[in-house]
């Protein structure tokens, strides 16, 4: 874990939100996902309160619009599954232009889509204010079962190793002439799958091997850190806090 590793939601700054630390971060966006789904759907308001506090940490955070809006594409398949619950669902219907939709169709589309929006966007603000490595020792550092996080570990870095072992596969076939274009080709892609099946459990051994050479016993050893000061905590505090007076007054009004 000590090695860095980045990944493409991460934008390098030195902006207040990218300073705080990494549990601090993990916990105000997990208490402001929290909020946003115990918030009424039919609060419409409240969705553009809580859009407008996700504005500005991306402010604060020098995160761009034209960044955020890219990576929420993420969600498309939610969004094309939210779009078919009013023709599908059961009860009353009403009529919009010309078409009858049902009306809790069209609630259970909305609550989808605003949470849902809401949530990822919180989760690429975070990853673009926190590299891999950050998360890892947030995630420890709440005390996450040390299993899970290993397993995240080492998914999210040998998935690196697999996706580069499939690029170099697929530059092979192609130096060789092949490009797969019908159905009679796919004998030679599921060769090819298999091949990089073999080698990529041979890479794990090898990888396995490596790490109980070099002292692994189970545990991923946790990086000396100072614990986070309490403004650091009231600043990380902020975004859920809003979050909560705007739930209860969707709730109360």
């Amino acid at each position: 874990m000590s090695a860095g590793h980045a990944h493409k939601l991460y934008r390098h700054g030195h902006s207040p939100v990218h300073a705080l630390p990494p549990h601090c971060k993990i916990a105000a966006v997990l208490c402001f996902v929290l909020t946003v789904v115990a918030t009424p759907r039919t609060a419409v308001w409240t969705f553009a309160l809580y859009a407008l506090l996700l504005a500005a940490v991306a402010a604060a955070a020098r995160v761009p619009a034209g960044f955020l809006l890219k990576r929420l594409l993420v969600e498309v398949p939610f969004v094309a599954f939210a779009v078919l619950m009013p023709f599908v669902a059961t009860g009353p219907r009403v009529h919009i232009l010309g078409t009858a939709l049902s009306e809790p169709g069209l609630w259970g589309a909305w609550n989808i889509l605003a949470k849902g929006t809401l949530g990822v966007a919180a989760s690429v603000l975070l990853a673009a204010t926190t590299d891999l490595r950050g998360l890892l020792i947030g995630l420890q550092r709440l005390r996450m079962p040390p299993l899970l996080v290993q397993i995240a570990s080492f998914m999210i870095r040998y998935g690196d190793v697999i996706a580069d072992e499939l690029r170099r596969m697929r530059v092979a076939r192609l130096s060789r002439g092949f490009e797969a274009r019908g159905v009679r080709h796919w004998g030679v892609l599921a060769k090819s799958a298999g091949a990089l099946f073999i080698r990529s459990y041979e890479r794990g051994e090898r990888v396995h091997l490596a790490m109980v050479s070099r002292g692994y016993t189970g545990t991923l050893p946790v990086p000396d850190a100072a614990a986070a000061t309490g403004a650091q905590w009231t600043r990380a505090a902020a975004l859920p806090a809003a979050a909560l007076a705007v739930c209860l007054l969707g709730w109360t009004l």
